[in-house]
């Protein structure tokens, strides 16, 4: 049964980071700042890299690899499209500020996700395959961080300018 679950949460991954290929390049092409978007460039890369470990993880469990819908997936990426629509609508940072909520929110879901079944893998004495989910969970929490050091000027520019306006000035 537990192995059942696994695979199971495997399939949902899958599906998850197809999702996430098809909806980078929207990101990449909305980011205004030149750091933002070299980040969503190359983690699209390393989602097309994480695709090919979830993939062998299967094979190392004898399973061909298909997708389960991942809901939370659709939900996120929709909130960011929703994201990218007002940032239309608003200047450069915040717009930026917005859609590097959305990704945090996707990066947290894929980072959890890859714990829960990085650790039942590791448990249940499955270590390669503990080993290239632990590897596709380290390029999630390391892309969280990336984004949180970019939006940190990010913010503190739009901050600065919103201490500026006088307070009676509306």
């Amino acid at each position: 049964m537990l192995q059942k679950l696994l695979i199971q949460e495997l399939q949902v991954l899958l599906h998850a980071e197809s999702q996430l290929i098809k909806a980078l390049p929207k990101m990449v092409r909305a980011a205004k700042d030149a750091q933002l978007t070299i980040a969503f460039e190359k983690h699209y890369q390393e989602t097309q890299a994480q695709m090919d470990r979830l993939k062998e993880v299967f094979e190392l469990f004898h399973v061909r690899p298909k997708t389960k819908v991942c809901k939370g997936m659709r939900g996120l990426l929709k909130e960011t499209d929703e994201a990218i629509l007002a940032g239309e609508k608003h200047q450069p940072d915040i717009a930026d500020l917005a859609l590097i909520i959305a990704a945090q929110k996707i990066q947290h879901y894929e980072w959890s996700g890859y714990g829960s079944v990085r650790t039942i893998a590791q448990l249940t004495g499955h270590s390669e395959a503990a080993r290239l989910l632990g590897q596709n969970e380290a390029e999630e929490e390391r892309a969280d961080k990336t984004l949180t050091r970019i939006g940190a000027p990010i913010l503190r520019r739009v901050v600065r300018v919103t201490d500026d306006v006088p307070a009676n000035s509306g």
